[in-house]
């Protein structure tokens, strides 16, 4: 039986190694090697199968030897009716597969991160006080994505994109001994966040960076991050009309990370859909009572 203190001085000691470890310089060269063609992607990748129990039957490849690098591997497509979107206009279906990590209220402008942490949607969403107002007494839900999950994110609702957000930061470990032991874990991360106008009203998609995740991409933007500098850059799309119907892909991480979902207060998350619930892209995970236009 492993001794609860001993355990404790090592998760000390993995913690304080994290914030040593240079972590763009580690990301960058996952980034290099996840995208290199030759004799060493197939084998890293039927590792990585074994290793993690990735389940590929539902692959649009099956084959691990369909694949040119490690990196189309891991941001494989699924075959077409692999993940039903729940239908209705007033639902909300799972954005990824994951599993929750923490789904709520938010309270005066606090979000729950794990037992004895918290962080605010003001420094989340990079410090824009207007933007984090969107969400005053809304809610939030934050999902992870393992290492064997299903790597592309997708609407939750239809929605209208107005405004993409790249926040700098550091690449702490996403992993749940992570979440629970780093203070303000997701506002310190590299993330970008997606803002959209929809019959929900306002939702905030922010797609959070981690150690080993060389890269986050949007549909219309492309690849994200790796950044150029380290300031927060903002793109504007209020002018534009990209429209982006429920279930549709809207970006992928290459390796794993972490999803937060932010949304107006007339949205009620469903019962089961709270910490350690196992969920697939396109099931249901809440509801709103009616449409609305909202920016």
């Amino acid at each position: 039986m492993i001794n609860p203190i001993q355990q404790g001085k090592k998760d000390k000691l993995k913690i304080w190694l994290f914030y040593l470890l240079p972590h763009h310089f580690v990301s960058r060269l996952v980034f290099f090697v996840t995208r290199r063609q030759g004799p060493v992607a197939q084998p890293l990748i039927k590792w990585f199968i074994r290793k993690f129990d990735v389940d590929m039957s539902d692959s649009d490849c099956p084959d691990p030897e369909g694949f040119k690098t490690f990196n189309e591997f891991f941001t494989r497509s699924l075959k077409q009716d692999a993940r039903p979107v729940v239908p209705g206009e007033n639902t909300i279906a799972c954005p990824v597969d994951g599993t929750v990590s923490a789904a709520g209220n938010i309270e005066e402008q606090s979000i729950f991160q794990a037992k004895g942490h918290q962080y605010t949607v003001r420094e989340l969403l990079g410090g824009d006080a207007s933007l984090s107002a969107l969400f005053n007494n809304g809610r939030f839900a934050t999902v992870y994505l393992a290492p064997y999950n299903y790597h592309r994110i997708h609407m939750p609702v239809s929605g209208v994109l107005k405004k993409m957000i790249h926040v700098p930061g550091r690449l702490f470990s996403v992993a749940p001994w992570t979440v629970s032991a780093i203070p303000r874990l997701f506002a310190r991360n590299e993330r970008v966040v997606c803002l959209f106008s929809t019959p929900a009203g306002p939702i905030a998609m922010v797609l959070v960076g981690a150690i080993n995740v060389a890269a986050i991409e949007t549909v219309w933007a492309g690849l994200i991050t790796p950044p150029k500098g380290k300031r927060i850059s903002q793109f504007d799309y209020s002018h534009t009309r990209k429209q982006y119907l429920k279930g549709t892909e809207m970006g992928r991480f290459n390796m794993g990370s972490t999803v937060i979902l932010l949304t107006a207060g007339n949205v009620e998350w469903l019962q089961k859909f709270r910490a350690g619930q196992v969920m697939k892209m396109g099931e249901m995970i809440g509801h709103f009572p009616s449409p609305k236009s909202s920016t």
